[in-house]
C-alpha cells in the first residue's frame, strides 16, 4: 500500500542524540495534531505530498546515500505512525542495513521496525488555542500515557520536549512522571522553539540555567542554525 511522501532528502540530523549523522530524511504528510508552532505545517495544517509505493521510497533511500559509509534513514511527519503502511516501510528498510529513527508524538502506536524511537510530547505551549476546532482537539489528543508507554517498553528512546520557557520544565516532569519507567536523564532533551538560529540561540541562554539544574541534556536544532526556516534540508 502507499504512503503520502511530502519530501525525501538527504542531510544531516539536526536533533537529539544523532545530532550531525548524515541521513535520508523520510517525511510523511499527514498528522493528528496542530501545533501553533508547527514547523512543517505542509505536513499538518495544510497537508500535500504524493503517494509512494514502499518500493519506489525504498528506491529513493538508497538513491540518495549511494556509496556513503553511513546508511542512516530518519521517518518522520507529520506523525508517520499514523499510518499502517509505516511498518512495511520500516521492514523495508532494516532488511536494506539502515539504522531508522521514527520521529513521533506519542500519541499513537504501529509496531514498527525502529532503532531509536524519538518521542516529542507535546506540551500545553504547542496547543493551538486560536482555532475553535483543532484547539480543543489537539489539547484532547496531545498527552497518551498508555501509548508513551506502550513505546518505552517496546523501543529504545529519546524523549524530546519543546521548551519556550524555563516554566515548561514542571510539565516536562508531570509527563516523565507519567512513564512505567524513568528515562536516564541524557536520554531527556530540552529542546528550545525556534524559527531561526537567533531565536534558538536567545531561548537557548535561558535554558541552559534548566539544564544544568535538572541534568537533562539540551539540545539545539542544527539544520535551522545552517539553513533557517528551509524545507528539504
Amino acid at each position: 500500500m502507499p504512503l503520502t511522501i511530502s519530501e525525501i532528502f538527504y542531510s544531516v540530523q539536526g536533533e537529539g542524540l544523532l545530532t550531525g549523522m548524515p541521513s535520508v530524511f523520510i517525511r510523511t504528510s499527514g498528522c493528528n495534531l496542530r501545533c501553533t508552532w508547527c514547523d512543517t505545517p505542509y505536513t499538518s495544517w495544510r497537508p500535500e505530498g504524493e503517494r509512494w509505493e514502499i518500493p519506489q521510497i525504498l528506491a529513493e533511500a538508497e538513491a540518495l546515500v549511494g556509496r556513503a559509509p553511513s546508511r542512516y534513514a530518519v521517518l518522520t511527519g507529520g506523525e508517520p505512525m499514523l499510518f499502517p503502511e509505516a511498518v512495511e516501510l520500516t521492514m523495508a528498510l532494516r532488511a536494506a542495513g539502515f539504522h531508522i529513527t521514527v520521529e513521533t508524538a506519542g500519541t499513537v502506536y504501529q509496531p514498527v521496525a525502529c532503532d531509536l524511537m524519538s518521542i516529542s510530547p507535546k506540551l500545553a505551549n504547542s496547543t493551538p488555542h486560536h482555532d475553535a476546532v483543532w484547539g480543543p482537539r489537539h489539547e484532547r489528543l496531545r498527552i497518551q500515557p498508555e501509548v508513551l508507554g506502550r513505546l518505552q517498553r517496546d523501543f529504545a528512546c529519546q524523549w524530546k520536549f519543546v521548551l519556550a520557557a524555563p516554566e515548561d520544565l514542571a510539565e516536562v516532569e508531570a509527563v516523565l512522571a507519567q512513564l512505567p519507567e524513568r528515562p536516564a536523564p541524557g536520554q531527556v532533551l530540552l529542546m528550545p522553539e525556534g524559527r531561526s538560529g537567533a531565536e534558538i540561540n536567545e531561548r537557548s541562554l535561558a535554558m541552559v540555567e534548566v539544564a544544568k539544574q535538572s541534568g537533562y541534556r539540551l539540545s539545539t536544532r542544527l539544520h535551522v542554525y545552517l539553513w533557517g526556516d528551509k524545507r528539504g534540508v
